[in-house]
């Protein structure tokens, strides 16, 4: 599969020899590659030429992997997925919870990696071809489809494009169970092979900005043994 617009790919890492193979590779499969092995500079690109997604390495002089991840998310929702050598549980817990869309831990193939981003990339193509203006309300919290934009209230919400395409499944079957199995083939796709700790992981993350209290939320319901479901205005 070759994605039909050329898309411009951030790669953040200091190991000459990866910045060498992964750029030969990704090039080959039609993206632009902007490369930096220093984590200060990482953020300036970022900023200045606006990459359709970021590969983001964790041990990196000036700045870590982990607080330019931090950086970036404070004014953008840009996908992000870290490449490590770290490979342990707390690891890649931090790494979704301090915005990273993915976590691929080093060794990889480059084909696991080139799976994960055309999924991030398909997700994004379906979002940009649906024309109608639609809004989606349940109780505070408001998803216009339209505007690519999260509100609890008035007020806007940051979320990455992960949360954002949770949310919305979840808002636009309201009272409808919807099973972990499904909500990984609609937002991970049906290639993922990461970790299926994940999806709890977008949940709580999700919880702590649209609920009031998040250890016992109540838009966000969990069905043990089967999956999550979101209330209805009626349950509200």
């Amino acid at each position: 599969m070759m994605i039909s617009t050329k898309k411009t790919i951030l790669l953040v890492e200091d190991d000459i020899l990866i910045v060498d193979s992964l750029m030969y590779s990704l090039q080959k499969e039609h993206f632009q590659v902007i490369t930096t092995g220093d984590g200060l500079e990482a953020i300036t690109l970022a900023e200045q030429k606006q990459p359709d997604l970021i590969l983001l390495d964790i041990m990196l002089p000036t700045l870590d992997g982990w607080e330019v991840c931090r950086q970036i998310r404070q004014t953008s929702v840009v996908p992000i997925i870290m490449l490590t050598a770290k490979g342990d549980e707390f690891d890649r817990v931090l790494g979704l919870e301090i915005g990273a869309d993915d976590y691929l831990p080093k060794p990889f193939s480059f084909r696991e990696l080139l799976a994960r981003i055309r999924a991030i990339f398909r997700r994004q193509e379906f979002d940009r071809q649906r024309q109608a203006h639609k809004i989606i309300s349940v109780g505070n919290i408001r998803l216009d489809e339209t505007a690519h934009q999260l509100y609890n209230g008035d007020a806007p919400l940051t979320v990455t494009q992960k949360e954002y395409d949770l949310l919305r499944t979840l808002m636009s079957r309201s009272g409808e169970v919807i099973t972990r199995n499904e909500l990984f083939d609609i937002i991970w796709g049906t290639d993922w092979v990461g970790d299926h700790r994940t999806l709890d992981v977008h949940i709580r993350w999700l919880r702590e900005k649209i609920e009031i209290n998040p250890s016992r939320p109540k838009y966000i319901q969990t069905v043990r043994g089967v999956g999550y479901r979101f209330a209805t205005n009626k349950e509200l």
